[in-house]
């Protein structure tokens, strides 16, 4: 939707431009210098479209373009129907766990930091992978891995494996290493299920007393870590939806597993009053689904982040606000949040408060209101790492990947996710609860 909205945008921008009897000249010859257009989009449009440029400016020139879609399926039951088939998938996969009689900490983040995390794979494999470095001469990260090592830099040595490991997957030559990257995960009780036709959300499923002590990540470490292998629970970590999907989710996985310890929730936003690479960390969230204000209280803070980031800030104690999609926010809209210590804006938040509501309290999520979740059913926070700063123009992921330095603010919010879930449950098997 989002890619068929811009490209209606500014396919009428540009008819606006060019819808000039005046240009017929222009138009039939392809001259860009002769239109109404910077040299730079000109150039760009000759690049792109080579030798049809000229039957493609007139195209737009001829016309504006109004799309109509058709929805397949839109109900409320179909979009359950579609969760719950997403989730007996996961079930099927898995035939050896049985979710009902397991506790789980519910994670909402991405596919490859939580798991790497966990497994170790990259690190044990160190050498291997900067031999891929040195093998395909990439001379900027070799200079970064030498200036790790020497201390120059305050990157850090983990996360920079993981992502020459997450390159290396793209090589040809690597397909011996991922096969014994998954022998190494199924070893060790993590399991990936990927997504089938329904809800496209990829799922992982780590069986905490399968884990190797040995072979974490030693930055979740900690006292006691090797009393995981006493405990039953597990940790569900999806491929984070946006909107309403993060409702569905939550909502069918709590009916279907013994209890919830826990749920964290890992993904991107826009700042307002930040940079990117920054993380946010909200204790107050307004979900423009339901125009409902949740405040709670977050199971992270700044502490917990800091020691990981090396090159962003942590803001913690921020106001969320739950959009229904990018295009709709303009910058009188974001001026009015601004104004109104709305800093963080992200798209999930929301939903999965409103099914959290409903593990709460015996009704559906309510309208309008106000809600404390002060005491949640479970430990509760949300991490959002800054993508977009929609107040400097130009300066979002369309035109800045977080690439390689997109792995501190990734990661630091993966580790305390991580080391949130470990402590927790050494704290449980030393209780005995």
């Amino acid at each position: 939707m989002p890619m068929l909205v811009a490209f209606q945008i500014e396919w009428n921008k540009l008819h606006d431009l060019l819808d000039d009897p005046r240009l017929a000249d222009a138009l039939a010859t392809a001259d860009v210098d002769a239109l109404p257009l910077t040299r730079e989009v000109g150039l760009k449009l000759q690049t792109i479209w080579g030798e049809r440029c000229g039957a493609r400016l007139r195209a737009v020139a001829q016309h504006k373009k109004r799309f109509g879609l058709r929805m397949l399926g839109g109900s409320l039951i179909d979009y359950e129907r579609a969760t719950l088939r997403w989730w007996l998938n996961v079930e099927e996969h898995l035939p050896n766990i049985v979710f009902r009689q397991r506790p789980i900490y519910f994670v909402s983040s991405n596919t490859h930091s939580l798991i790497n995390l966990f497994s170790g794979f990259a690190l044990q494999n160190r050498s291997e992978l900067v031999a891929y470095l040195h093998a395909q001469q990439h001379s900027g990260l070799i200079n970064e891995y030498e200036k790790i090592l020497a201390e120059e830099v305050p990157s850090s040595l983990e996360n920079f494996l993981y992502y020459v490991q997450k390159k290396y997957q793209a090589d040809p030559a690597s397909a011996d290493y991922f096969a014994r990257r998954a022998a190494v995960e199924h070893q060790l009780g993590l399991h990936r299920v990927p997504s089938r036709f329904y809800v496209d959300v990829d799922t992982q499923v780590f069986e905490l007393n399968k884990l190797d002590p040995q072979r974490l990540d030693p930055r979740i470490v900690m006292p006691g870590v090797e009393r995981l292998g006493e405990s039953a629970a597990l940790v569900v970590n999806i491929d984070y939806p946006l909107g309403l999907a993060a409702y569905h989710i939550l909502k069918l996985v709590a009916r279907s597993v013994r209890e919830i310890r826990g749920a964290y929730i890992i993904g991107k936003a826009a700042t307002l009053n930040g940079k990117i690479g920054d993380v946010l960390i909200p204790n107050v969230v307004y979900d423009e689904h339901t125009d409902n204000i949740y405040n709670f209280v977050p199971a992270f803070s700044a502490a917990d982040i800091a020691p990981y980031l090396a090159h962003g800030s942590v803001l913690d104690n921020q106001k969320a606000m739950t959009s229904r999609g990018t295009f709709l926010q303009n910058a009188a809209y974001l001026d009015a949040l601004y104004r109104d210590f709305f800093t963080d804006v992200e798209m999930e938040a929301g939903p999965y408060l409103n099914a959290i509501y409903e593990q709460t309290i015996a009704e559906r999520y309510p309208t309008s209101e106000h809600i404390s979740l002060l005491r949640p059913p479970y430990d509760l926070g949300f991490l959002h790492y800054a993508s977009d700063t929609p107040y400097s123009k130009g300066m979002n992921l369309g035109a800045r990947n977080l690439s390689y330095f997109g792995m501190d603010p990734t990661y630091a919010t993966s580790l305390a996710a991580a080391r949130r879930i470990v402590a927790q449950e050494i704290y449980r098997m030393e209780r005995g609860v």
